[in-house]
């Protein structure tokens, strides 16, 4: 199945969605038609459909914020579209849907703040993790502060943000900011496999790993076992763990819900 507008291509293959950014002049820089199109998805996902695939075009992932658009915002306009951008990554982050990023080229900026709201990244050579924002006089507003730095720390944040370095797809896997490396166009590959894999486990337990797991992260230990104690006890007196355990026993694959 595919559905296709010209600035998000969405096809499906069983329960995986596929999304690529489609804006090849700009190297997919985020606009608010982008913006708006992710959002769309994730607030309403097709059907049948159990878990994402995030990616580019024409040799990269995401470029950031498209600038052009930035400097006609006044500062109100500009904390009121950082702001947008915070519940738009929390509905990718959060939708319940298992996102996997196949990245190459540019994750830059908003880029990478989109990248590091998704679950899975997979990074092949040419990728390169950038937060280039000081050099052009401004400051992050799409979650870096939050979902970059709990990643890498917030002191190499900061040296990443006062000199644009660049980080290779090496260094990234050395950092957390990708999951896996690859060679070169191998990402969609293992994107498309990790995600057929995901889509296979019980939705209940993926949606539990979406929901809870950065959230207790967030928490007290205290008030952090307490709620994984709660999940714990949703997940395991579900009929897919009924499931699981009858699988188990009789040797052969869950069929979960």
């Amino acid at each position: 199945m595919t559905s296709s507008s010209d600035i998000l291509l969405v096809t499906t293959d069983g329960p995986v969605a596929t999304l690529t950014m489609n804006r090849p002049a700009k190297r997919n820089a985020m606009c608010d038609e982008l913006l708006d199109a992710l959002e769309a998805f994730f607030a309403a996902p097709l059907e049948g459909v159990k878990a994402v695939i995030l990616t580019g075009t024409a040799g990269h992932y995401c470029s950031g914020l498209d600038l052009s658009e930035h400097v006609s915002r006044d500062a109100e306009g500009t904390m009121r579209h950082s702001r947008n951008w915070h519940r738009v990554m929390d509905i990718i982050q959060f939708s319940g849907l298992p996102v996997v990023s196949a990245m190459f080229g540019a994750v830059i900026g908003g880029g990478l703040e989109l990248a590091t709201s998704t679950h899975v990244r997979i990074a092949e050579p040419s990728t390169i993790f950038q937060l280039p924002e000081g050099m052009r006089g401004i400051f992050v507003g799409g979650g870096a502060t939050v979902r970059v730095g709990r990643i890498i720390g917030a002191d190499r944040m900061c040296e990443m943000m006062l000199t644009g370095r660049k980080y290779n797809a090496e260094e990234g896997l050395a950092l957390g900011l990708t999951h896996y490396t690859v060679g070169e166009g191998e990402a969609m590959a293992l994107a498309q496999k990790l995600a057929g894999k995901i889509a296979n486990n019980a939705s209940l337990s993926n949606y539990m790993m979406i929901q809870a797991i950065s959230r207790i992260s967030d928490m007290s230990k205290s008030d952090g076992l307490f709620a994984e104690s709660l999940c714990a006890a949703v997940s395991q007196t579900s009929a897919d763990a009924e499931e699981g355990l009858k699988s188990f026993l009789e040797k052969r694959r869950p069929v979960f819900r």
